[in-house]
């Protein structure tokens, strides 16, 4: 695995040359980014002058802060792994192998190198009593057990960054990102590692102040909402009713070859562990991170990343699937015939198609908007583009009839932005005896449409 190394340095004409001699001196295969923050001391003269195929240096006009400089940095990075070293001297490049080895096994998404686990100089105890404060909240507001949040060294897959937007241009970028990963849930470890702490004389930066923002941005982390189709997903997990009737809509028509397309986190996966082969896709690179954390892969189950607005790799139409499930993915894809015709090319003849959507365009709504749908489908719709993609229906039928006036209120009336979570577990509560109820009128509209195709 590459690794790329960011470097964000303001005013460090005494160190700089040193800790670029050391990060050089890492056995490992690695770009470094340095991003000189508007240095006004000659650190700016020193860069200049580097001469190396595998340091780039960008130079910030004046001082935006060690937040800005990082993000500059970020969008750079061309690595596998990421790591960020300050430009001072307190830690030791020399333990980049620790903190990378779990990301290379699989094991981790982000490492913190922990200062009060390893080796450190015995120094100043008001900035201990302050790191104190900060892990005990950390730990208080994300319900962890992080010993080090404050730490410089932060390892992590290149994904984790992707698509982020940090809003912190100062030191307040540590608890920002603490926030993020762990409201994104990704999995974290902490290693031991030496630190040389400095003294003020010695040109150390950070303040009692910035302990304040420190506490600002954890709390503001903790706070904000994650992007609103995850957090609807999370809700849905808890939901084990709901996935349990759809799955009983379906499960009759399902093969042993099995590809699920959008699987998210693997609600539906899972009961369908015992298939003789699974394959479990997803566009997301957090939702495979999370799929990857509750199941364990094996011969039987793969997990895997796949758009399905893209053509189908030879590799993916050589596992012969039986039978793909495609449950509320449809919507969120502009061009769904070029979905579907991609979805035809990975069947083989009386293959079956197992689709779920939302149904009834005039619930198109504000949730809708939220959760990315481009469209709720009209049976005579999908049955059309289903026919025009080169499937035959078999079957195809309305469910969740109860959940058409309760979309209806939030979303077009009320114009929610997001399913209150009340609702949902009554929902969820009552739902044995909504089936019932429905299977017993079988009145010609519902929530969803769940259809049924073979390939032509």
């Amino acid at each position: 695995m590459k690794l790329s190394v960011v470097i964000p340095v303001y005013n460090e004409i005494n160190t700089i040359e040193e800790i670029l001699h050391r990060v050089q001196q890492v056995p490992i295969e690695k770009e470094i980014i340095v991003v000189d923050d508007g240095s006004t001391d000659g650190t700016r003269d020193i860069l200049k002058r580097i001469k190396a195929d595998n340091i780039k240096v960008i130079f910030h006009e004046r001082n935006l802060g060690k937040g800005a400089a990082l993000q500059t940095g970020f969008s750079q990075v061309t690595g596998d792994i990421v790591i960020i070293q300050d430009a001072d001297l307190e830690y030791y490049p020399d333990e980049y192998p620790q903190l990378i080895e779990l990301i290379e096994q699989g094991k981790a998404d982000v490492v913190y190198g922990s200062r009060f686990l390893g080796r450190h100089r015995v120094f100043l105890f008001s900035h201990y009593l302050g790191n104190l404060i900060l892990n005990f909240l950390t730990n208080f507001l994300y319900n962890t057990n992080l010993t080090d949040m404050e730490t410089c060294y932060k390892a992590f897959r290149r994904e984790v960054i992707q698509g982020a937007k940090f809003k912190s241009k100062s030191f307040g970028f540590e608890p920002e990102f603490t926030a993020y990963i762990f409201r994104k849930r990704y999995r974290v470890y902490e290693v031991p590692i030496s630190y040389d702490g400095r003294g003020y004389d010695e040109g150390k930066k950070i303040t009692w102040k910035d302990g304040f923002i420190a506490l600002y941005w954890l709390i503001r982390g903790r706070m904000s909402r994650l992007h609103r189709e995850q957090a609807e997903l999370y809700k849905l997990t808890r939901l084990k009713n709901y996935t349990k009737s759809v799955y009983s809509h379906i499960e009759k028509y399902l093969g042993q070859r099995i590809l699920e397309l959008g699987a998210g986190l693997g609600n539906y996966t899972r009961l369908m562990l015992g298939k003789e082969r699974v394959v479990a896709s997803d566009i997301s690179s957090t939702f495979l991170v999370e799929l990857k954390r509750r199941i364990v892969e094996n011969d039987r189950v793969k997990i895997i990343q796949y758009n399905v607005i893209d053509s189908p790799s030879e590799e993916l139409k050589k596992e012969r699937f039986d039978t793909i499930l495609c449950l509320n993915v449809l919507e969120h894809i502009q061009d769904d015939i070029t979905a579907l015709k991609n979805i035809a090319e990975l069947m083989d003849d009386n293959s079956r198609l197992i689709i779920q959507v939302p149904a009834l365009s005039w619930l198109l709504g504000r949730l809708d908007i939220e959760l990315n749908h481009y469209r709720r489908y009209q049976k005579e719709e999908l049955v059309l583009k289903l026919n025009q993609s080169g499937f035959t229906v078999e079957h195809i039928q309305y469910y969740n009839v109860f959940g058409v006036f309760a979309w209806w209120l939030n979303s077009v009336v009320l114009r929610r932005k997001s399913l209150p979570g009340i609702q949902l577990r009554i929902f969820n509560f009552m739902l044995p005896l909504f089936d019932w109820i429905e299977a017993q009128i079988q009145l010609p509209l519902g929530a969803s449409l769940i259809a049924i195709a073979k390939k032509k």
